[in-house]
């Protein structure tokens, strides 16, 4: 009779109905749905702006479901966590920028603002209680290089970038004509403390005429999926 009982439990719990999330706003799932629907099981991926490998990550829930992909941290003092949780991942402790080189990168008091944009970073400061505690010089690189490099010059089925204020910068210097990944999660809307974002239109027109379709939208960020892939 015990037995019986447990074993109901263990059907009937709501526990296997559970999902675990890691984005921010649930962007994982959304991502997740649509290669699911697309019968990519592990997809590859790439995180510009990686920033942790748990907390508010776009790819930490394909990691743990066996995908790997490459993580850009372009802080040394966040970059650390992946070489630690993130093993199996190809980390890089640079940023993406239209050169190689290095450049100034603005340590903002909330380490997920950090920036190379000058005029993001002290806008930060405008619209509440952040500061810029500090400037590094950081290695960058383009996308291009490191595709080459690190990934066969494929690019990955996954992009996520939030790379606060340079996201416009990143999407056009890629070659659509040549390689594109087949979802784009994106930060489209600008950063205000007091809720009053601007939504960025003409970044969400860059990337439809690029040939994707925005498959949904969560406010903070917009998921995009190549309409080749999903219009079948």
């Amino acid at each position: 009779m015990i037995k019986n009982i447990k074993n109901w439990i263990k059907k009937n719990s709501t526990l296997q109905f559970q999902k675990t999330s890691y984005s921010q706003c649930g962007e994982d799932l959304i991502v997740k749905f649509i290669f699911d629907n697309l019968n990519i099981k592990n997809p590859s991926y790439i995180d510009i702006g990686a920033h942790h490998p748990f907390y508010i990550s776009n790819t930490a829930l394909f990691y743990q479901n066996g995908s790997v992909g490459i993580n850009i941290e372009p802080d040394p003092a966040l970059f650390e966590a992946f070489v630690k949780d993130r093993k199996n991942d190809k980390n890089l402790n640079i940023g993406i920028s239209d050169i190689e080189g290095v450049l100034d990168f603005y340590i903002i008091s909330t380490p997920a603002l950090n920036t190379f944009s000058k005029e993001e970073a002290y806008n930060y400061q405008n619209e509440g209680s952040y500061k810029v505690t500090g400037i590094k010089k950081i290695s960058v690189n383009t996308l291009s290089n490191v595709l080459n490099e690190f990934s066969n010059g494929i690019f990955p089925q996954f992009l996520s970038i939030d790379a606060e204020g340079i996201d416009e910068m990143i999407i056009r210097g890629i070659d659509f004509e040549k390689n594109f990944p087949i979802v784009i999660c994106i930060e489209t809307i600008s950063f205000s403390a007091s809720g009053n974002g601007v939504k960025n239109t003409e970044l969400i027109k860059l990337i439809e005429q690029k040939g994707y379709i925005c498959y949904a939208d969560t406010h903070i960020n917009s998921i995009f999926v190549h309409k080749d892939s999903w219009i079948r």
